[in-house]
């Protein structure tokens, strides 16, 4: 009892990484049917913001609140990636909807640049881009109507990415000369130490949990619970499911499908800096941190149906679980008296790698019967 009660909190904690990563990844490719190759790269950067949000709490000023790191972490993350994400749907994306296989080859391209950004842009200056990015951005947002309806206010507008970019060198210049750590900061791996409160375990139903698992597990209950109230309850979200359901008559009936899209790709791209924090809590960061996700992040999307929230909290769970019941050969404790060429099937799969092999090849399987996924899409447009 007590091993499957461990192999089936690990399988949550597995899938719980992966269920905020795809839930973005659902939400986007959902509605506007883009194949984000990216996003395990947004991933990425969530993860390095958790890690400069750590080094700066380690300042003299911040260091009373340092366990409080992780929790404001959440915020930055959010934003950072979700900032970066609007940023590649209004310059790249939005020129090629409708055109699946130019975004594809697109959106691998933005995370190839991604990846060498971070490997050849010190850390501190990287912050300073991205605190521009977000002031060019947000700033014009800021003034009147009666500014933004005047003539001169694309030169308003041009004066604001000017004051961005001139706050964002001073700021990598004061981060830099403030966190000695980031100045020095290179390709390599860095590393996440979680606060206090988080190292060690607690024990449930007579079983040990590490509490940084549990911790991811909390954060996604939240993330899973925000986008739900924030998809039923809001405008807006009445709005993304208008958009996802039918296009053209939401357009019709007065709906911004501009808007609707970058808002939803700034959510889907902040989910998958959420999912950044969660994977720097399970090890090391690095440039390709979040190419070991997206794949797993796909095959959730695929089978638990596109756009299907239901289907996608499902799905993720279905895959930690199993993949840490055939990775970590915990199946064969459980059932020790497997059939003998059962047991050397899973005996061969019992690694972590391995295991995705199987579970990708079980995903298929399944999916020659039921192609749509496990939830598929429903309404009048599907079925034509």
């Amino acid at each position: 009892m007590e091993l499957l009660l461990d192999s089936l909190f690990n399988g949550i904690a597995i899938g719980s990484v992966l269920l905020v990563a795809a839930l973005g990844l659902a939400i986007v490719f959902g509605l506007m049917g883009v194949i984000n190759l990216a996003h395990g790269e947004l991933m990425m950067l969530g993860a390095y913001t958790t890690y400069v949000t750590q080094l700066i709490f380690k300042l003299p000023l911040l260091k009373p609140y340092y366990n409080a790191y992780v929790i404001v972490s959440i915020f930055f993350a959010f934003i950072v990636s979700g900032v970066v994400g609007i940023l590649l749907e209004k310059t790249v994306i939005r020129k090629l909807y409708g055109s699946p296989l130019e975004t594809l080859l697109a959106t691998w391209g933005v995370s190839l640049i991604l990846q060498q950004f971070v490997r050849s842009v010190p850390l501190a200056y990287g912050t300073g881009l991205v605190i521009s990015l977000i002031i060019g951005l947000f700033l014009p947002s800021v003034f009147s109507s009666k500014v933004k309806e005047s003539i001169n206010f694309k030169y308003v507008k041009f004066s604001s990415w000017i004051f961005a970019a001139l706050a964002g060198v001073l700021s990598g210049n004061l981060i830099s000369s403030s966190v000695s750590k980031l100045s020095r900061a290179s390709a390599r791996n860095v590393d996440v130490t979680a606060p206090a409160w988080m190292r060690g375990q607690v024990e449930i139903l007579g079983t040990a949990f590490p509490k940084t698992r549990l911790m991811i597990i909390i954060i996604t209950l939240i993330s899973v619970i925000a986008i739900t109230l924030f998809l039923n309850q809001s405008a807006w979200g009445m709005r993304i499911r208008a958009v996802t359901q039918n296009r053209e008559m939401s357009d019709c009936l007065g709906i911004s499908t501009e808007k609707v899209d970058v808002l939803t790709f700034g959510i889907g791209s902040g989910l998958a800096g959420v999912a950044g924090v969660a994977v720097s809590l399970l090890g090391s960061v690095g440039p390709n941190v979040g190419g070991n996700y997206i794949v797993g992040c796909f095959m959730v999307v695929v089978l638990g149906g596109v756009g299907n929230l239901l289907g996608t909290i499902f799905a993720s769970f279905g895959i930690g679980i199993m993949t840490d019941l055939i990775g970590a050969g915990r199946l064969l404790s459980i059932w020790p008296d497997m059939p003998l060429p059962l047991s050397n099937t899973i005996n061969f799969f019992a690694t972590t790698s391995m295991a995705r092999v199987m579970i990708f090849a079980l995903i298929v399987i399944f999916l020659q019967f039921k192609p749509t996924g496990l939830f598929p899409q429903k309404g009048r447009m599907v079925e034509s």
